[in-house]
């Protein structure tokens, strides 16, 4: 069974800076995981040519669960507002995360994490970039109950706040969240945090070890597969991890490939 991760930069290359949707699907299709957890999705968004970005990995994957969270309504770094109900966005352009599963589903649970209450320096490359203070965006945590050849098995997939201090709290909630799931359970997404920290912060195991941004060159393991203690004898080994290059996005994937 594969886990993969992967912050898709809503499917732009860094190449030429378009969304090509045929692209974007033979990126996930290289990854060839069961569980997909995606991160900086768009849907409906006029930049990424009002696709269903989710919806497309999906397919490409053969995989015929899949649901979209979506973090915020509008467009980040422009005008957007947080969701008033999970149904919330329909018809309008919507930013957040996705989930895909070629295991069956037998429940979905989402978790709301509100944005740190004040704009925080973030760097920004270009020539019109650099220092700048940003508002933070709502946070989503999605999970799905699986059933898989080696058992019931909790995943989820979420992408935490760029504020330092602000994402080890989202963190915490979200592992408060997880534990009233049954085990084992598994969170993959992008945390914003380094691999030591993400392990200190929520207690769980790192199941790889690689860095993942940025993509030419990765550095740093922001992108993470984790394991709750708990249950954690009832997960299959570990046999590989991987974070190869992509066509598309500024992170790379990350892949674990379990029994």
């Amino acid at each position: 069974m594969r886990l993969a991760t992967f912050n898709v930069l809503h499917g732009r290359s860094l190449t030429d800076g378009l969304v090509n949707s045929d692209r974007l699907a033979d990126a996930v299709r290289a990854l060839d995981a069961d569980v997909l957890a995606l991160q900086e999705v768009d849907r409906d968004q006029h930049r990424s040519g009002n696709l269903d970005l989710t919806a497309i990995a999906a397919r490409a994957l053969d995989a015929p669960h899949h649901r979209f969270a979506a973090a915020l309504v509008g467009t980040p770094g422009e005008q957007f507002r947080p969701l008033r109900h999970d149904d919330d966005g329909h018809g309008e352009p919507c930013y957040g995360i996705g989930l895909i599963s070629r295991h069956p589903v037998r429940s979905w649970h989402v978790t709301r994490l509100k944005p740190a209450p004040v704009r925080s320096p973030v760097y920004v490359p270009g020539p019109r970039g650099g220092l700048i203070l940003l508002h933070d965006e709502p946070r989503v945590v999605l999970a799905a109950i699986l059933d898989t050849p080696h058992g019931p098995l909790t995943v989820a997939a979420t992408h935490l706040s760029f504020v330092p201090g602000w994402n080890a709290r989202q963190l915490r909630q979200t592992v408060r969240a997880l534990r009233a799931l049954p085990g084992p359970r598994v969170l993959l997404g992008d945390l914003n945090l380094p691999a030591g920290l993400a392990r200190l912060i929520s207690g769980w195991r790192p199941l790889g070890r690689r860095p993942t941004y940025p993509s030419g060159q990765p550095r740093v393991q922001l992108d993470h597969i984790l394991a709750d203690r708990h249950a954690l004898d009832e997960l299959p080994p570990v046999r590989a991890v991987t974070a190869p290059p992509s066509t598309v996005s500024d992170h790379r994937p990350l892949l674990v490939d379990l029994g």
